[in-house]
């Protein structure tokens, strides 16, 4: 039986791409109702028509939905939402380096007062479990973006020393790039080759963790169930150079577009500042608090003696003994064959797909590459 069966859980930002897939694999798990709030209101009405299909063409289905317009700055909104819910997922967030550093007072208000407000939402109303969804940015930051999102993973952990007596587990999870996601890499590419190109890399040096967006759902809501308190999980990916994800997508998508895959143009057009080659997942301090699970890294908290006593025995311990930072190099990156079979076979290029060329007739160019 699944760990949200016939449970009330809500989502926060559950109309962004995280979050909505999210939604979308809760109703596998047979909760009793899905809550969701955003502030996007054309979307709301969209997954509120999403999810009346599911029950029409799933009979037998039992759950409920709560679709609603919100914003987590709003205290008394979360409060409300949160009347009778057992687990929040909460993925709202501003999430764009750039945007985030021409308004950071925005940024604070949703990402650290923000969580603060679910924080206190979930206390107020017993909730049994809160998940805060974070980024690889929020690792050594060099940005109000990742900053903010530090800060809310360390409020997150605070919370486990304010419960008095209730039963709420608060924890987070932190992942990199979702492939395919909307203001990815992906589409930026895609666009760039249909158009002719050129393709534009900030720096070819520049490497990253990458997941699909089934993938990361599905290891949030694991995390969901592996939650003790406090710990931050950190999910396994694998490694790509950017450079190379633009050569597999020119070999796939320039055919599909009329275009000799070895005439598109690629400039590289220099980083953008506070951006790194690199993504650290993990610190080199974290390392000495940490244990590996089988499909992530659980970072204990750095502040054990202010929480209660908590047992972190998560059954699926495969080394308690972590002394690599997890950090993207060029050194660990998957091969340009691997990466391409990757994108192919998680159907990442599939929606910029015009025709019927086979894969192979895109690979040699690739190889001699």
């Amino acid at each position: 039986m699944s760990f949200f069966f016939n449970k009330t859980v809500l989502v926060t930002g559950g109309c962004g791409t995280v979050g909505r897939e999210i939604v979308r694999q809760l109703l596998d798990h047979d909760p009793r109702e899905i809550r969701v709030v955003d502030t996007n209101e054309s979307e709301i009405f969209f997954l509120e028509q999403e999810l009346m299909d599911h029950r029409r063409h799933n009979p037998s289905s039992n759950i409920s939905s709560l679709c609603q317009i919100g914003d987590i700055r709003d205290a008394d909104k979360l409060n409300m939402m949160c009347v009778g819910v057992d687990i929040v997922l909460h993925t709202a967030a501003l999430k764009h380096v750039i945007l985030c550093e021409r308004a950071p007072f925005d940024a604070v208000q949703t990402n650290i007062m923000g969580v603060k407000n679910v924080i206190q939402a979930a206390l107020l109303n017993d909730v049994e479990r809160v998940i805060f969804t974070s980024s690889d940015k929020a690792v050594n930051p060099t940005n109000v973006m990742g900053t903010s999102k530090l800060m809310g993973e360390r409020l997150i952990t605070a919370a486990n020393s304010l419960k008095m007596g209730r039963r709420t587990i608060f924890s987070s999870t932190r992942f990199g790039n979702v492939l395919g996601s909307r203001g990815s890499v992906i589409p930026i590419f895609a666009r760039q080759i249909e158009a002719g190109g050129p393709v534009t890399l900030t720096d070819r040096r520049m490497t990253r963790f990458i997941m699909t967006l089934e993938e990361s759902c599905r290891l949030v809501l694991s995390a969901a169930e592996k939650a003790r308190g406090g710990e931050v999980f950190v999910t396994k990916m694998p490694v790509i150079q950017i450079a190379d994800l633009a050569r597999v997508m020119i070999d796939e998508l320039a055919p599909q577009n009329g275009i000799d895959p070895s005439k598109m143009p690629i400039t590289e057009i220099g980083a953008k500042a506070g951006e790194k080659l690199y993504e650290e997942l993990m610190s080199d301090e974290e390392t000495r608090r940490t244990v590996e699970l089988t499909e992530m890294f659980a970072v204990m908290p750095a502040f054990r003696n202010v929480y209660e006593d908590i047992a972190y025995d998560y059954a699926d311990i495969v080394n308690t003994n972590v002394t690599d930072p997890y950090v993207s190099s060029p050194g660990n990156s998957m091969s340009l064959e691997d990466l391409g079979d990757f994108c192919l076979n998680h159907d990442l290029l599939a929606p910029y797909m015009r025709t019927t060329i086979p894969v192979s007739a895109a690979r040699p160019s690739r190889r001699a590459a």
